[in-house]
């Protein structure tokens, strides 16, 4: 703000310099935690970058070689000459609290930070051209940028890591953890070790192939764990994709949820497994508008908030974008699919179409890498790329293996790219009428299944009053 002197320490600043001057041993230390940028006075950053520069070489560092350093650079007569350095030297009596005097410096420069990105983001909030979602975000990545210079890095040696690894794989053979969240199929989680923190799962398929039932399927079986799921659908309205996953869970046919409508005993049905399952922390975004900054924006706000493990993206293509070339648009958004995983540290999953080659190809219409849609980067940013499909939507009626067995109500997986694992391939029961996905052996669903009684609740009751109440700043956000 005008008239204000930025937050600064002077006198601190001194004492490093000088301290880093006459007790070279206190260099190491110093330098692990600031750089030259951290200094207010332009005369403290050169005296710094000299030093780091001989630092650098394996020379002395004293009085003398920091001075020749500053002569060679010809700096020598803008940072006060010889008389200034000597002055910094004699301001030090002790070097002991080194590391605390830089701590405070590396807080002053914090300050500031905070302060010139405030008013960058003020002046720009002015401007009528600026985009409100790319400048909030960009003042996120800021402060995590920030708030990154105040954790001290630590080294790990070879013998310290390998013995976290042994820890690790350790307790993943005694179950205590596991690898990744549980996906719905058994044989594909215990193959692949689930959904991986940090990895961007693509999910790729033609049209009616199934992907958006996988994924909402994927992110209801997570949900059934307690783990909190951000599901963005930007194909469908958020009442679609519940009737979905109503018919998925109960085993409704979908078409009664919008067609035909319900009987008073799938009424009941519903009300009971609601009332069974209390709090579902599945979170869903059915903005159709969204852009990889306010995806980024929104995820980030609910990491911290609703402390969210998993993110499902439906679907990639549908995204927007400012670049009028698609293809370099889409490389972005993958790209910035793939920063967001890494930053948040969770797995992101996002749907994507496939090419119509898919189709003009002879024989099976099974898909490959090259059939991802409009760019090369999705493969490439991927961890994971898996591909559904079902011969029975050509109407085949077996598969092409040597068995010739029926490929009625089945489908397939296909890990076609595993940075981290296995290729993986195998069958999958598909339901239709349900729009559900299912491991191959499990047993059918009884038609005349009659749930238990349900609570006393009108339907009206059940969805206006669930167990979970959202705080007053979260009413636009749906809670399952």
């Amino acid at each position: 703000m005008k008239g204000k002197i930025p937050p600064q320490a002077n006198d601190l600043e001194q004492i490093v310099l000088g301290a880093m001057m006459i007790d070279s041993s206190v260099v190491d230390e110093v330098l692990s935690i600031i750089k030259a940028k951290v200094f207010y006075k332009s005369q403290h950053q050169q005296i710094f970058e000299a030093i780091e520069s001989i630092y650098h070489r394996s020379e002395a560092i004293d009085l003398v070689t920091v001075s020749d350093e500053l002569k060679k650079q010809k700096k020598l007569s803008d940072i006060g000459g010889d008389y200034y350095l000597i002055q910094l030297t004699q301001l030090v009596s002790s070097s002991a609290h080194t590391e605390y005097h830089c701590r405070i410096l590396l807080q002053k420069f914090i300050m500031r930070e905070l302060i010139r990105n405030s008013s960058a983001v003020i002046e720009k909030a002015y401007d009528d051209g600026s985009d409100s979602l790319e400048l909030l975000d960009n003042a996120y990545t800021h402060l995590n940028d920030v708030s990154n210079l105040l954790i001290k890095n630590k080294e790990i040696d070879i013998r310290e890591l390998t013995v976290d690894l042994v820890e690790y794989g350790k307790k993943l053979f005694n179950n205590e953890i596991k690898p990744g969240i549980e996906t719905p199929i058994r044989h594909l989680s215990e193959k692949m070790g689930g959904w991986r923190d940090g990895e961007l799962i693509i999910i790729a398929a033609r049209p009616g192939m199934g992907k958006t039932a996988f994924a909402l399927k994927s992110a209801w079986h997570v949900a059934l764990k307690k783990i909190p799921v951000a599901f963005f659908s930007l194909e469908m309205g958020a009442n679609q994709l519940l009737s979905r996953l109503w018919s998925m869970d109960c085993k409704i046919e979908n078409d009664k949820f919008i067609k035909s409508g319900l009987n008073e005993v799938e009424q009941n049905r519903v009300i009971s497994r609601m009332n069974e399952l209390e709090k579902i922390p599945l979170f869903i975004d059915d903005d159709t508008t969204l852009t990889i900054q306010s995806l980024s924006v929104k995820c980030k706000k609910w990491k911290k908030e609703k402390g969210i493990r998993m993110v499902v993206v439906d679907y990639l293509q549908l995204m927007e974008g400012s670049n009028k070339n698609r293809e370099q648009e889409i490389s972005k958004i993958s790209r910035g699919l793939k920063l967001l995983a890494k930053e948040l540290q969770i797995p992101v999953i996002a749907l994507s179409q496939l090419s119509r080659s898919v189709e003009q190809r002879g024989g099976n219409k099974r898909p490959l890498l090259s059939d991802l849609r409009e760019s090369g980067a999705i493969e490439q940013d991927a961890d994971v790329v898996q591909f559904i499909y079902r011969p029975e939507y050509y109407n085949q009626d077996t598969w092409d293996d040597y068995n010739q067995a029926p490929c009625a109500g089945e489908a397939e997986y296909i890990i076609a790219k595993n940075r981290n694992g296995a290729l993986v391939r195998n069958r999958m029961k598909f339901e239709g009428r349900f729009t559900n996905f299912s491991n191959i052996d499990d047993a059918e669903p009884m038609d005349d299944f009659i749930p238990p009684p349900p609570t006393p609740a009108t339907t009206k009751q059940a969805f206006d009053e669930p167990s979970y109440q959202p705080n007053a700043d979260d009413e636009d956000d749906l809670p399952f």
